[in-house]
């Protein structure tokens, strides 16, 4: 990492730390910016809503399964551009919600529904905020796919999963293994160590990955702050079983969901967790 790429990341101060509302309202206006990148990729979206086709990965689909008949609502938790929200009624939900905090994304979601026709809401709102005429409303409530990352409360995120699932309701996680950023490859491409710290809470960067997001027209050095942790599998577990939740199944893949590991070999690349899932239900 070059000098001038260190100088944009850098640890969350204690007082930052301390307020995850303050780590959300940046993330908001970081995403807002990122957006930009999204607005480029809505003629391609519009396209596989319309065709019923999906963004999802196949482990996705199959943790989802056909929700013909069987999901009146379905909510996804930081919908962005809704995409793959949409792609939930392709797979069968009745009515598709998506919440998420930035205006920007939720105009793009706005444009996939009047494209396509699809029965969507989109709620603006940090997802520690989700409305309550939403609770206990979900069949199915849905988020992954680097989501996790951005919340700075985790206690709280998986409190709103529970309260926005109806009885008997299911909750589906895909996402990141917190593991990946333990490995990265070598110029043969193995996997190698990294000095990442497992333990170590938000940190706060400019600037986004090219695999992830891609650059956009704003300079790195003038982009908002934005604050990101890998919470640890255990913590992402615990927090759900402490709302109640009762999770049926958790499953770790060596799926390398944003691309990031790119240069790896391919017979290297059942060796490393790079992806998880968890599918949990509301106590009766």
């Amino acid at each position: 990492m070059s000098d001038e790429e260190s100088a944009l990341v850098r640890p969350a101060t204690p007082a930052e730390r301390a307020d995850p509302r303050l780590m959300h309202r940046a993330n908001k206006a970081a995403w807002d910016e990122a957006a930009e990148r999204y607005e480029g990729w809505l003629a391609d979206a519009i396209a596989e809503i319309r065709g019923g086709g999906s963004n999802l990965f196949d482990a996705e689909i199959e943790l989802i399964c056909d929700l013909h008949g069987r999901c009146r609502r379905a909510i996804h938790l930081q919908c962005a551009a809704g995409r793959d929200t949409l792609a939930l009624w392709n797979l069968g939900a009745d009515e598709v919600v998506g919440v998420d905090f930035s205006a920007r994304m939720l105009a793009l979601a706005a444009r996939l529904t009047d494209a396509t026709g699809a029965p969507a809401r989109w709620v603006q709102s940090d997802v520690l905020d989700a409305p309550p005429d939403l609770d206990a409303t979900a069949d199915l409530v849905y988020t992954g796919r680097g989501s996790l990352i951005w919340i700075q409360d985790l206690d709280a995120w998986a409190a709103v999963i529970a309260r926005l699932l109806a009885r008997d309701g299911r909750f589906v996680l895909f996402e990141g293994h917190p593991a990946e950023w333990l490995f990265d490859a070598d110029e043969n491409g193995h996997w190698i160590a990294t000095d990442y710290d497992y333990f170590g809470g938000p940190e706060a960067s400019k600037g986004w990955a090219p695999e992830y997001i891609e650059r956009l027209s704003l300079d790195d050095a003038e982009q908002s702050w934005k604050f990101a942790r890998a919470w640890t599998l255990g913590e992402i577990i615990s927090a759900l079983l402490g709302a109640g939740l009762q999770l049926e199944r958790v499953a770790e893949y060596p799926i390398d969901w944003w691309g990031g590991h790119a240069d790896v070999r391919p017979e290297e690349r059942g060796r490393v967790p790079l992806s998880f899932s968890i599918i949990g239900r509301r106590w009766p």
